[in-house]
């Protein structure tokens, strides 16, 4: 692999890594003394095994369906791991930490060794080896998603398993307990509690707030009618509907679920029903239909479309970001999320999007974290990193011996 710069030669400097504990220091400081010796031995978010650092530490994943052949990239020294070969791999999904490769008849779980730990007033970046953990059972249509605490694997039949967090940072996939009853979509983490859709016949889903073992303990006022899609934002959970989306949310031990309207009929080809978002970002995006964007602003309730050129990909890094728009013609477009106008275009083109969008291969996605987004380009064998607050401009080329038509970003 080769990386290259579109503002001279890069030079990638490993970064210091040092056990930061300053940020926690308050906390640490104020039970150590002769009283308390041992207050001071273990920093305040010590990982056992991981190295701390000073900033983020990303890795991009990257798997080649055609050949099995997967890789990690790493974004802060610019080197690149093998990782093992995976045949029939379809998608690729993470949770800011482990990769799951999803396949025909289950699902490969590697750990990436860079993760985020969000303390709401400050967070800490971790760096450690890279591991594979197991596979997990569940053909096409297994969804999972996680927190801190627990990674909840479900089937495409609707039955649930919740795996201990705990377990997956060890290396081993450990024993689930498996959900009682079965659900209309993904049971998601939230809150130190599972938020799940149930439906009773043909009527609307509608939302259960389970404890971890699966037993209901709340059911806010609700209706989905053919629930698609589900993000996590600070702001609660989105779950797509077919009327636009219900954010449900938790306020000192009490979960309520408001609909989000789109404010007019949407027909189905043009409904949100995969959301793309920085994670903890609380502005979404999803295509809605083949030329144009929905943009979900949580905070504010609203839904804003945004009329673009033909829709590969899009998301954006949230309020005072653009909106990224892969289109055919292999180019990202910028849009201003508030007018609707095109304010940036990149040229030469990113990527080869009918070889890459073509027959069953996946389509282009493009990552996104604070300060940069991530272009894969599988027929050129590249991945391009985007500095999207400088008018798009290309700050690295990434060139690879695989074509990485699946591609998520860690770390963040």
């Amino acid at each position: 692999m080769s990386v290259r710069s579109r503002t001279g030669p890069l030079v990638p400097a490993l970064l210091s890594v040092t056990l930061l504990t300053a940020g926690c220091a308050g906390q640490e400081d104020a039970g150590s003394g002769p009283e308390n010796p041992s207050s001071s031995a273990t920093p305040h978010g010590y990982v056992e095994g991981a190295t701390e650092a000073a900033e983020q530490q990303s890795r991009l994943l990257l798997g080649d369906p055609g050949t099995g052949d997967t890789r990690v990239l790493d974004l802060i020294t610019g080197k690149i791991h093998d990782t093992a070969r995976r045949t029939g791999v379809t998608e690729l999904t993470t949770d800011g930490r482990f990769g799951y490769f999803h396949g025909a008849h289950g699902t490969h779980v590697l750990d990436s060794g860079a993760w985020t730990v969000d303390h709401g007033d400050h967070v800490h970046y971790y760096r450690a080896k890279i591991q594979e953990v197991g596979e997990l059972p569940g053909g096409p249509g297994t969804s999972i998603r996680s927190d801190a605490g627990a990674t909840v694997v479900t089937a495409a039949d609707g039955t649930a398993d919740v795996h201990s967090r705990a377990d997956l940072e060890k290396g081993t996939l450990g024993t689930p307990a498996r959900l009682p009853g079965t659900y209309a979509g993904p049971v998601v983490p939230y809150a130190e509690h599972l938020i799940a859709l149930t439906r009773d016949g043909d009527a609307p889903a509608k939302v259960a707030v389970l404890d971890r073992s699966g037993k209901r303990v709340a059911a806010p006022e609700s209706e989905c009618e053919d629930p698609r899609g589900d993000a996590v934002t600070r702001r609660g959970v989105v779950l797509g509907c077919a009327d636009g989306a219900l954010l449900v949310r938790e306020d000192d031990g009490t979960f309520t679920a408001e609909k989000i309207a789109y404010g007019e009929g949407v027909p189905k080809k043009e409904r949100a029903a995969r959301f793309r978002h920085r994670p903890d970002s609380s502005t979404l995006t999803a295509a809605a239909g083949g030329n144009a964007v929905w943009v979900l602003d949580v905070t504010k309730r609203a839904w804003t479309r945004v009329e673009t050129g033909p829709v590969v990909a899009a998301n954006t890094a949230g309020e005072g970001s653009p909106l990224l728009v892969l289109e055919t013609d292999g180019a990202l477009h910028g849009y201003d999320m508030s007018t609707g106008e095109e304010t940036a275009v990149t040229e030469p083109l990113l990527t080869d999007v009918p070889e890459a969008a073509g027959g069953e291969a996946p389509a282009p996605v493009i990552e996104v974290d604070r300060s940069r987004a991530y272009l894969n380009d599988p027929a050129g064998r590249r991945v391009h990193e985007i500095d999207y607050n400088d008018a798009l401009r290309v700050a690295r080329t990434f060139d690879l011996d695989v074509r990485p038509s699946l591609m998520a970003e860690t770390g963040r």
